[in-house]
């Protein structure tokens, strides 16, 4: 699908959404079913037991039972060792294990890994992905990113945004997450992709999709996942085929310092690929794939090093077991 030219100031006047123009939900089931579209809600989980019962049994009991929108809801995951499977199986979600699928074209065990194969599991024509560890999941998160694509069949990817509270020292800091977003990835933005800076939450992990967009743009298998997609689509489709939807606030787990610079990292390995690749600047050699910082117990200083690569997954639609199975002459 071709997207429109439009600038930036007019795309965050004409393209920002808010969840509450798509509230009336019989009238997006209409339109479902006119167009003769099939809706996937596909959650990727590692260890998730706590949040993903509460997730599935919303969508199921007010998306899929009271009004008929989604059709299917789909666990991802990666090879969890709490009851995730159990959790998520008892409250009506099909449970894949990802490095089950598709194995010849080897196994990671990452967010990134488990959206790209969601494409090969899931039968929807619009893919909708959420996180697993979101602590306040309305509908509004499936039913506030769908409506922009049934509505307007030029849209074809959505993302959410919404204010982020945080906790520090058991205080609550109304607007305190996002931290990886404003300290790498907007001035990364800024600097190389500037229509992109109109994204107000560009690593949220809700968003949506058509199957047609995302089976044509290659996955990250990690954290650079959703900055990858971002930057591809934009390059591939325009800016006029994406959009974003206010939800209002997003609660979840927060990570720790430490753990953001780790995400921060291979955000940036895929930056750094997605530069090169787009003729940004060329490295004179390849980037390291280990994240090293020095930490100290006692009196004692030591190297923690972690290895962290990005790989990057094919677009789908080059996979021959895909094209197979959903019978795509490429």
């Amino acid at each position: 699908m071709a997207g429109r030219k439009i600038s930036l100031r007019r795309w965050v006047n004409e393209y920002n959404f808010s969840f509450r123009k798509f509230q009336n939900i019989k009238r997006l089931v209409r339109l479902k079913k006119q167009k003769g579209i099939k809706i996937s809600v596909c959650i990727p989980t590692l260890n998730e037991e706590k949040t993903v019962g509460r997730i599935i049994h919303i969508i199921k009991s007010y998306l899929m039972q009271r009004y008929p929108l989604v059709d299917e809801i789909l666990v991802i995951d990666s090879g969890s060792t709490d009851n995730t499977k159990k959790v998520a199986k008892k409250a009506g979600a099909k449970f894949y294990t990802a490095d089950r699928y598709l194995p010849k074209y080897g196994k990671y065990y990452h967010k990134g890994e488990n959206l790209w194969k969601a494409l090969y599991l899931a039968k929807g024509d619009i893919i909708v992905y959420v996180d697993a560890d979101i602590r306040n999941f309305h509908a509004r998160f499936v039913y506030g990113l769908v409506g922009p694509v049934l509505e307007d069949d030029k849209i074809g990817y959505v993302k959410a945004y919404y204010k982020r509270p945080i906790i520090i020292n058991e205080q609550y800091i109304p607007q305190g997450g996002g931290r990886t977003t404003w300290i790498v990835v907007k001035p990364m933005f800024n600097l190389f992709f500037p229509q992109l800076v109109g994204f107000i939450q560009p690593l949220s992990g809700e968003y949506a999709g058509r199957r047609k967009v995302l089976e044509r743009v290659p996955f990250s298998t990690g954290y650079g996942v959703e900055t990858g997609l971002l930057i591809d689509i934009y390059k591939k489709f325009g800016f006029g085929v994406m959009a974003q939807v206010d939800m209002l606030k997003r609660e979840h787990r927060n990570q720790t310092i430490t753990a953001l610079a780790r995400q921060s990292f291979a955000i940036l390995q895929t930056f750094f690929k997605k530069i090169s690749e787009h003729g940004y600047l060329k490295l004179k050699e390849e980037y390291r794939d280990k994240f090293s910082y020095i930490t100290r117990t006692g009196k004692l200083r030591d190297i923690k090093t972690f290895h962290i690569e990005e790989i990057e997954r094919p677009p789908m639609i080059e996979i021959p077991e895909y094209l197979n199975k959903f019978r795509i002459r490429n």
